[in-house]
């Protein structure tokens, strides 16, 4: 869009902030970048999702609907907008119109690396919770990014330790072209906190909650431990 000037009129703002660092996590795992060189679009199953993508680019776009592939239901939600300038932008920062497969690595600032890391989450990331029951304490949980670039998720392991001070294991997962970087308890935890420095920020509330809950619980569980192991210890045995 140009202005009376002939200027471009530019509709997202570039200088970083929360929302931004944000919104460029969701592109990188749950976003495209048209061949044009001008339009992006971002879709997901979940509304609040596109929502907070809308917001975090201060975007007056509509939402609308669509369906993928041979299917009629409109299940999927979409919003699409271009901005030749952003889209520089992302070219720049390492994201480009085939970065499915291509993308090594996306140039943001440590200080809003928790806020992009988020974003790479609600995108494209999920949380494992199992339990072991026959042991009070093997309750456990896992933190896992996906993507189809490997070198992006081993850039993205080195970042995290250097920033967090975790580890992580990269494998490939199902064999379907598809890697997985999981973090395990502890380190869940602390990306978690990374992740969620304050209330005040944007995030996909299912997500949020599935992994507090889980802390929350596994807290719990260690409280009780000293009394878990006393029952173990003197409960009957059946002769």
């Amino acid at each position: 869009m140009q202005t009376r000037g002939g200027q471009l009129k530019h509709k997202v703002k570039t200088g970083w902030s929360c929302n931004l660092a944000y919104a460029i996590g969701l592109i990188a795992s749950d976003g495209s970048l048209h061949s044009d060189g001008r339009h992006i679009n971002f879709c997901s199953k979940e509304e609040e999702m596109v929502n907070n993508f809308k917001q975090a680019l201060s975007l007056n776009n509509k939402i609308g609907r669509y369906a993928r592939g041979g299917e009629t239901e409109k299940k999927y939600f979409r919003i699409d907008f271009g901005d030749k300038n952003f889209y520089k932008f992302l070219n720049s920062l390492g994201l480009t119109s085939a970065k499915s497969k291509t993308i090594k690595q996306v140039l943001v600032p440590n200080e809003y690396f928790a806020d992009f890391l988020r974003g790479l989450f609600d995108g494209n990331g999920s949380f494992h919770i199992f339990w072991d029951k026959r042991w009070p304490n093997s309750f456990g949980y896992k933190i896992f990014f996906y993507s189809a670039s490997k070198d992006f998720l081993a850039w993205l392991q080195k970042r995290l330790t250097t920033l967090y001070g975790v580890k992580g294991l990269l494998r490939n997962h199902g064999g379907a072209g598809v890697y997985g970087l999981q973090y395990v308890k502890g380190d869940s935890v602390s990306l978690f906190k990374a992740m969620y420095y304050k209330d005040e920020v944007l995030y996909l509330k299912r997500k949020h909650d599935k992994i507090k809950n889980a802390i929350d619980f596994g807290s719990r569980i260690k409280l009780r431990l000293p009394e878990l192991r006393s029952f173990r210890l003197t409960k009957v045995v059946p002769g």
